[in-house]
């Protein structure tokens, strides 16, 4: 049973043929600009909301919903169709409203400090998967708009290339979201970067990069090993020359790893060359890492070495790590044949 928001306007409207246009556009304002379930949609009438209900179940199932940060930190565990679970995150401030989506049910990418690498790959997610995260979200960050969608959940976007695009240009399109409200974060898939430039949407690149020196970043981020430093600073340099867009540089500090002041002169010869901007990322706790993120010394020295050598440098501010919401941690993968499966970039 699909989800409805698989479907473009033309085919709702096939879906429900013999239906006047104008309902249609009844259904499709409700679902898109109004993120409201079927079920909800109240200009539309009842006997047709519950058919559409029955044929378009959600795709999504929550199993968990929890909040921190009191109350600006929200995160669902969902079931998906087969049993496997996913985690989204709301994320309010004071001049924004953000989503952190996940695009694959686990990942195949194995960085080792992250959590749901170390949980690896159960499958992609599909278009309506997607959107409905952004939807639900949407609902419960009322009467705030949801301003934000960063793809920065569970799963590589780039390695799930063809749902992410359509899932960019359906927000873009059919939500009205700016391309630079989106962000795509990856972990360096270097010929999807240069395909996604050419998409023509002037979204945000951010990518993980924690090391800048390539014994590191192995051991760090393994899909180092196909596409090296030399290899993704090209596809940056085609990112930026094709979409005149800055890309930023993604840095979890962690202990003696990667916050030295080696690694200081390296990541600002690295991110300087590209005139990328760089995110500092505390490193948080991971029950299959067990290292320490840097101090909050650290952090701050880290961050001034940086400006010293002309890079722009902002320090993220952890959000939901008490309840397992905060970066690198979100792990909630129950399906028991998941796998990892080989990189396919077409």
């Amino acid at each position: 049973m699909p989800s409805i928001y698989e479907f473009s306007k033309d085919e709702l409207a096939q879906a429900v043929s013999g239906e006047p246009r104008y309902r249609v556009d009844q259904l499709w304002h409700g679902l898109w600009s109004e993120a409201q379930e079927v079920g909800d949609i109240t200009t539309v009438p009842k006997a047709l909301r519950a058919r559409l209900a029955e044929e378009f179940a959600p795709a999504l199932r929550a199993v968990h919903d929890v909040e921190s940060d009191h109350g600006s930190t929200r995160k669902w565990v969902f079931q998906l169709a087969g049993g496997a679970t996913i985690e989204t995150v709301l994320m309010i401030y004071e001049d924004r409203a953000t989503v952190c989506v996940s695009s694959q049910a686990g990942c195949a990418m194995g960085c080792t400090f992250c959590a749901t690498g170390q949980a690896g790959f159960t499958r992609h997610l599909t278009v309506g998967e997607v959107i409905e995260q952004v939807m639900v979200a949407a609902r419960a960050a009322a009467p705030r708009r949801l301003s934000n969608v960063v793809f920065m959940g569970m799963g590589e976007p780039l390695a799930n290339y063809a749902v992410t695009v359509d899932v960019l240009r359906r927000l873009h399109d059919f939500r009205g979201l700016s391309a630079r409200h989106l962000t795509v974060s990856t972990v360096g898939v270097a010929p999807a970067i240069e395909r996604l430039a050419r998409e023509g949407l002037p979204l945000t690149l951010a990518v993980s990069l924690h090391a800048a020196n390539d014994e590191t970043r192995n051991q760090l981020v393994p899909l180092n090993r196909r596409y090296p430093l030399d290899r993704l600073h090209a596809a940056c340099v085609d990112w930026i020359a094709t979409t005149t867009r800055r890309l930023s540089f993604e840095w979890a500090l962690i202990d003696e790893v990667n916050d030295t002041d080696q690694a200081i002169r390296e990541l600002a010869e690295y991110a300087g060359s590209l005139r990328a901007h760089v995110n500092l990322i505390p490193l948080n706790p991971t029950p299959g890492y067990l290292v320490r993120g840097s101090s909050s010394q650290r952090v701050r020295e880290f961050r001034e070495g940086l400006e010293a050598l002309g890079v722009t440098v902002t320090v993220r501010r952890t959000r939901g790590r008490s309840i397992d919401a905060a970066c690198g941690q979100l792990a909630q993968v129950t399906n028991p044949k998941r796998r990892s499966i080989p990189l396919q970039v077409i």
